[in-house]
């Protein structure tokens, strides 16, 4: 009798120190008494089934949690094969001319993401795509570019779309329109709720959301700045790709400018004027490295134009150099 009183005076005191309030100790003012043996083993008894319904009170909780937080992302299925058909690089797809091309185009913007580049960039996982005036594919540079980033083996990609006054993201997929970007800014929504995951593993997309004659001031307010920070660090493999308004078209652009890591302007092989790309260029002039893309070159000695891609980069305009032919 006195080795399980023993025992049970132990097993009071391991749950005294682990902070668990015995039956007996709730009222303070109760006098100290001898207690027998099966005054002890009730007291232990208690403690234990009062500490298991504290773990499963709290395993459920975070069960629900979890359940609400994957309930709350907004799942999405995209037409694969309908995009295939429409010209854009998608999973599985086999080997093509364009995927290569993106292939090559990444490379570089990749590098820079995960600080790998020449130089040091605040914000390198920032990318926003954009050109000087509309109709020169940025939009489906956007895609092309995160579909082709998906593919990585160690970075995800996030695609928003950013072009609050003529958003084309979610139309290109085939999409209805929802919350997004600047409803998250407006805090109507919190982010979880307007993001969509797809049955592309590691694309998430991020629409534009709900259409607001503010929308420059929205971008150009403190809480775009810090949404953006929190983008950038949240988590370190992902590549945030911005599908942006044309530079010289409205100015969110070149508010969004200023947040961004990288800048992939693109520009229309024999279609966009040397003076419209300087003018666009010369909006960006304090962004650290800009790139240039070269949408529909010519894919052959005989000047026809497909599909195909080329592109160049460096740090700041003048260091662009010539777009490689495709």
């Amino acid at each position: 009798m006195t080795s399980l009183i023993e025992q049970a005076a132990r097993r009071l005191e391991q749950l005294r120190q682990a902070g668990v309030v015995l039956p007996e100790e709730s009222a303070t003012a109760a006098p100290a008494v001898t207690t027998p043996l099966e005054k002890s083993v009730a007291s232990v008894e208690a403690a234990l089934a009062a500490q298991e319904q504290s773990d499963a009170a709290e395993a459920s909780n975070a069960s629900t949690n979890a359940a609400q937080a994957n309930a709350i992302s907004r799942r999405v299925e995209l037409d694969l094969d309908a995009l295939a058909a429409q010209g854009f690089v998608t999973p599985n797809a086999g080997r093509t001319q364009l995927a290569d091309q993106y292939r090559v185009i990444k490379r570089p913007l990749i590098k820079n993401a995960m600080g790998k580049g020449a130089a040091t960039l605040n914000h390198a996982n920032l990318i926003m795509v954009t050109s000087a005036l509309a109709g020169e594919g940025k939009s489906f540079t956007s895609l092309n570019l995160a579909l082709s980033i998906a593919a990585e083996l160690d970075n995800t990609v996030m695609l928003v779309d950013a072009d609050v006054a003529r958003p084309s993201m979610l139309r290109m997929l085939g999409l209805p329109q929802g919350p997004g970007l600047l409803d998250v800014l407006e805090q109507r929504y919190d982010m979880a709720e307007v993001m969509m995951r797809t049955n592309v593993d590691k694309l998430t997309l991020l629409p534009s959301g709900t259409p607001h004659q503010r929308a420059t001031e929205i971008l150009a307010s403190d809480a775009m700045s810090n949404l953006l920070d929190d983008m950038a660090k949240r988590y370190p493999d992902r590549i945030i790709i911005f599908d942006s308004p044309p530079l010289l078209l409205t100015t969110e652009s070149r508010v969004l400018a200023s947040h961004m890591g990288q800048i992939v302007v693109v520009v229309r092989a024999e279609s966009t004027a040397q003076s419209a790309v300087m003018q666009a260029l010369a909006t960006i002039e304090t962004c650290p490295l800009k790139m240039m893309l070269l949408n529909q070159a010519s894919n052959d000695a005989s000047g026809s134009y497909g599909t195909g891609y080329g592109y160049g980069y460096g740090y700041g305009y003048g260091d662009s150099g010539d777009a490689a032919k495709s």
